[in-house]
């Protein structure tokens, strides 16, 4: 939207800058899910026992991933897709399909890098890194969309809540975000 980068007032902005309307088109078929965010698909499948595959021969737990065992028992079977966004990526994050906020919890972590040659070595690596776990219902079943921080990116915000993790505030406890529960977002928004 601001094609100035001088115009930015610090990196983190640049870096979460927004795009011009239309830069970055949704599908439209109601069947089809859209990726959520501009990145690359460094694993996915279907959710075996709980498992997750982080790397070859490397696999963590959704119930580790959420930081909620209960919530997690709702993905059991269920599909699983990893997203790598890398620092030239956009980095904003969309609704793949319509959906209804459920929940959101901060889960505070480690923040490792998260490219290939450090999954491949940090067992359990996602759910050891700090983040926001949010969970919806769509018409499609439940979505849960797990925002991890990484090294040099460790802020997570949402349009809903704001800044949830900001630097002076990191760590401590897991704790609940109530801000948003309940709220309807459409295909694409952010």
């Amino acid at each position: 939207l601001q094609p100035d980068p001088y115009a930015y007032d610090s990196f983190n902005a640049f870096f979460t800058r927004e795009l011009r309307p239309g830069a970055r088109p949704f599908v439209t078929d109601a069947h089809t899910l859209a990726s959520p965010v501009d990145g690359t698909v460094s694993q996915l499948g279907i959710t075996n026992a709980g498992q997750l595959l982080q790397a070859k021969g490397m696999q963590y737990t959704c119930a580790g991933l959420m930081a909620d065992a209960p919530a997690a028992g709702r993905y059991l079977g269920g599909s699983f897709a990893c997203l790598y966004l890398a620092p030239y990526n956009y980095h904003r994050i969309h609704l793949p399909c319509d959906g209804v906020l459920r929940a959101t919890r901060y889960v505070p972590g480690q923040l490792f890098s998260v490219n290939a040659a450090t999954a491949r070595t940090v067992p359990d690596l996602f759910a050891r890194n700090e983040r926001v776990v949010c969970d919806f219902d769509t018409d499609h079943g439940p979505l849960c969309m797990v925002l991890v921080g990484a090294l040099f990116v460790g802020s997570i915000e949402t349009v809903y809540a704001g800044e949830i993790n900001p630097p002076p505030g990191r760590g401590g406890q897991a704790r609940v975000i109530e801000a948003g529960v309940g709220r309807t977002f459409k295909r694409g928004e952010e």
